[in-house]
């Protein structure tokens, strides 16, 4: 960082400038601007007039208004200011390089961050034996309730075929590359990547395996995720393709199981949790959706019977050996798909339902899970 240190009455006011910077992050990192070198000058003149150059990482950057807007608030308030100019520039390739190793270190680029023993990322697989059961409304309502309760969270659409993620948690902005980083978009405080960010309208994904095992390590190791604490994948439904290979890229994942009351959808969602049982991941438990609607007169009404979330648990506790529990049933509530189609989940728009209510115990379920033990090292070496 450049200052101007011309006029010497001004040097304090300028170095107040400066640390004010400091309390300004860039939107996509979310990491001090003036750490991630993206201030190149600084100068403020003898009545106050203060000029900031700030880099952005990519001439395209989505959000280059955002920043301006966030420079101009913190160096207004330093007083003694009268006025603010913000010039936007770019990096060059060294500088971009440079940030890359500030923000990755040495740690090679296709290296995915949740497979290390390291890591302290708890990866959630959401999975479901079909589709139609809310997997996805499931998954975003959690993201989103975890952001609430202080944790950094991310939320990877791993369902290439059917993405919906993108619409159900608002998300319009397009993903930023900064040297062979994915910069992911935010929306409600948490990270978001889909194939659907990628593709033109609503064309269809037409991939057999092989590319789908690519897309999935690409945004695993690819995407600048940051130091999430927990990430939430929303699989496609059933025991395909991408569910083996994301037991191949991330072992410490865990399953968190969603089914509907009903018979049909408890026998497959069985199915689907017991792939734990060949790829040896845990279940984390059950999430039952759908479970009644409540009537006017405050009654219940069952209308895909009842008992699959804990009859689904019993099964899946039997067959792995492990305590599998039912984290919670969700209530049918029209808010939930009017949420997702306009991109604002109902833990945001209706906080105190019954169904944003049942999202929030099973995100404090959830959130309060100390870290697997499962690939890590426990540091021990032989006498």
């Amino acid at each position: 960082m450049a200052f101007d240190t011309s006029h010497p009455d001004t040097s304090s006011l300028t170095a107040s400038v400066a640390a004010a910077l400091a309390t300004v992050n860039d939107p996509e990192i979310r990491k001090p601007i003036t750490e991630l070198d993206m201030v190149e000058s600084v100068s403020v003149d003898e009545s106050g007039y203060a000029r900031v150059k700030v880099l952005l990482t990519v001439s395209g950057c989505p959000m280059r208004e955002k920043l301006t807007t966030d420079v101009t608030a913190a160096v207004a308030a330093v007083p003694g200011v009268s006025s603010v100019a913000v010039e936007l520039g770019v990096m060059n390739d060294t500088q971009r390089t440079e940030l890359r190793t500030k923000l990755r270190g040495d740690n090679p680029v296709n290296e995915i961050p949740f497979a290390q023993p390291g890591s302290r990322t708890r990866v959630y697989a959401v999975a479901s034996g079909k589709g139609g059961v809310g997997k996805s409304s499931v998954t975003v309502n959690l993201a989103v309730a975890l952001a609430q309760r202080g944790l950094n969270v991310g939320v990877l659409d791993a369902d290439i075929y059917g993405f919906s993620v993108p619409r159900m948690l608002g998300v319009v902005a397009k993903p930023t590359q900064v040297e062979k980083m994915i910069m992911p978009p935010q929306a409600h405080d948490v990270k978001v990547i889909s194939i659907g960010m990628f593709t033109p309208g609503n064309t269809a994904v037409v991939w057999r395996g092989p590319m789908l095992h690519r897309a999935l390590q690409q945004f695993l190791a690819d995407v600048f995720w940051g130091d999430l604490d927990v990430l939430l994948m929303d699989l496609p439904p059933g025991t395909g393709d991408i569910a083996i290979s994301l037991a191949q890229l991330v072992p410490s994942a865990e399953l968190l199981v969603v089914t509907t009351p009903q018979l049909a959808a408890r026998e497959v969602a069985e199915r689907a949790g017991s792939i734990a049982l060949q790829t040896h991941q845990q279940i984390v438990g059950v999430v039952e959706n759908m479970s009644w609607l409540e009537l006017p007169d405050g009654s219940r009404m069952e209308l895909f019977g009842a008992g699959g979330g804990q009859a689904v648990a019993d099964s899946l506790s039997e067959s792995t050996g492990t305590n599998v529990g039912l984290l919670g049933q969700v209530p049918i509530d029209m808010a939930v798909r009017e949420g997702g189609d306009a991109g604002t989940p109902i833990v945001l728009t209706a906080p105190d339902s019954a169904a944003a209510l049942a999202f929030g115990a099973i995100a404090d379920t959830l959130a309060a899970r100390s870290r697997s033990l499962v690939g890590r090292s426990l540091g021990l070496s032989p006498r």
